[in-house]
């Protein structure tokens, strides 16, 4: 793989079909990467992986050398909130198709645009990758207002978002369809999680960022119907007193109540140990957070203290302990492509696994030519499709709104792995978004 900075730390174009090394099975892997200024480590070397990656194609070990399919995603990157891990992700599993047939025989090509929540630079990139990139699909989106910005121009133009969604209008709007839930029904499921173990009072924290009126009213709206008290905070990130915001949060939520964040993980990670430093986590009944804390990294980080006191919503199936061909795949393909994905295992790369997976599996079904219609058609047309990682069969479909992922599960830290606490479970129709989505769309099937 070959990454490219052409503006830095802005943009980066990730070419998936140029340089591979042999590894296991006969599979290549992206042994080297440049830039500009340096060159980086090489991937880990295919001994550590439990199964052959090359089972992510349909001609194991044959490189694609066709014409190049072009796709892009533009994610945010910027201090206190990253998702490059998302689209990192998604690249891997790209490079690893490409390395083993790719589709039909054509590479996906990727490209990755960084932001940092400014307006004009997201409408910029969304043109960029169209008018200059001519990227005929868009896979990966993981931006704190993109959405928003460019919904208009998507739904313009005949685009069909595979994405991880965050603004609210990658939710209502007919042209972006996610693998996650987002902060909204994410922070709704780790707060229905707090209110079954009867938390007398939640305090519901999450980062200042555009939005934040849009994600606090799901978990509002579920206090209410419990009759539970809910104190909203907010903090500008990156957070600069950890012990104070801790205190504050303890303070409001008293002895039976419940904190939940909604943060990203090295965020969540400095409250979580401000608390543990002032001996603050058994002065509530119980911690919650959204999806993003579900991640290895921050469970070592927080270590054997949190064991069953922190609960994390976890909008796809847990890594740890899971070892189904999906999973054993996913760990596979990030030990071997992933040494972009700072992360690690967890929801973040998780992400960009199943929004690669879910567009590789759309592509298969293309007969004739890769074009703008073909392809958002192909992605449009995913029906029921077990992705192995999500609760619920995942449909995008003609809806005027999409929350595909809408069940899902709750996570605790044990000893610096993330363990199920809760199986599979609905967010809560008392969110009005949720009971408006499942008013057009039912609810999906179980995944087997």
């Amino acid at each position: 793989m070959r990454m490219q900075r052409t503006t830095p730390g802005t943009r980066a174009t990730v070419a998936l079909f140029a340089i591979g090394l042999a590894a296991l099975a006969g599979c290549s892997s992206s042994g080297s990467a440049t830039s500009k200024t340096s060159s980086s480590a090489a991937a880990p070397s295919s001994s550590a992986v439990a199964v052959s990656t090359s089972q992510c194609g349909t001609k194991p070990g044959v490189k694609a050398t066709g014409t190049p399919i072009p796709l892009g995603g533009i994610v945010t990157n910027q201090p206190g909130t990253s998702f490059t891990d998302i689209a990192n992700m998604a690249a891997a599993y790209f490079t690893c198709v490409n390395d083993n047939g790719g589709i039909n025989g054509h590479p996906i090509k990727y490209y990755i645009e960084q932001e940092q929540t400014n307006p004009a630079q997201i409408a910029g990139e969304a043109k960029q990758l169209v008018q200059t990139d001519h990227v005929i699909g868009i896979v990966g989106n993981t931006s704190i207002i993109e959405c928003s910005i460019d919904s208009s121009y998507w739904q313009k133009l005949g685009y069909y978002i595979i994405d991880s969604g965050i603004a609210p209008e990658c939710w209502s709007t007919p042209n972006s369809a996610a693998v996650n839930m987002g902060p909204r029904y994410s922070s709704d499921g780790a707060v229905q999680y707090a209110l079954a173990q009867h938390a007398s009072k939640i305090v519901f924290d999450q980062s200042n960022v555009p939005g934040t009126g849009y994600i606090a009213a799901g978990p509002a709206a579920l206090a209410a119907a419990a009759h539970v008290p809910i104190t909203q905070l907010t903090e500008n990130v990156p957070i600069s007193d950890a012990d104070s915001v801790a205190i504050k949060e303890v303070d409001d939520a008293g002895p039976d109540g419940a904190v939940v964040l909604n943060f990203t993980p090295p965020e969540a990670l400095v409250i979580l140990q401000a608390a543990q430093k002032l001996g603050l986590e058994d002065r509530v009944k119980l911690w919650g957070c959204s999806t993003p804390c579900d991640t290895d990294f921050l469970a070592t980080s927080l270590g054997p203290k949190w064991n069953s006191k922190l609960f994390v919503n976890a909008e796809l199936t847990p890594a740890d302990g899971t070892t189904t061909a999906t999973m054993n795949l996913y760990r596979a393909m990030l030990a071997q492509y992933g040494k972009a994905v700072s992360g690690g295992i967890g929801s973040f790369s998780q992400f960009g696994y199943v929004e690669a997976e879910v567009a590789v599996h759309a592509l298969e079904t293309i007969s004739g030519p890769y074009t703008v219609a073909s392809v958002n058609a192909a992605f449009k047309a995913v029906k029921n499709y077990n992705t192995g990682m999500l609760c619920q069969l995942w449909t995008y479909g003609s809806y005027p709104m999409h929350i595909p992922n809408n069940e899902d599960y709750t996570v605790t830290p044990d000893n610096g792995k993330m363990t199920t606490a809760q199986g599979c479970k609905q967010i809560s129709s008392v969110d009005p978004q949720i009971a408006a989505y499942r008013k057009v769309a039912g609810v999906a099937p179980l995944a087997p």
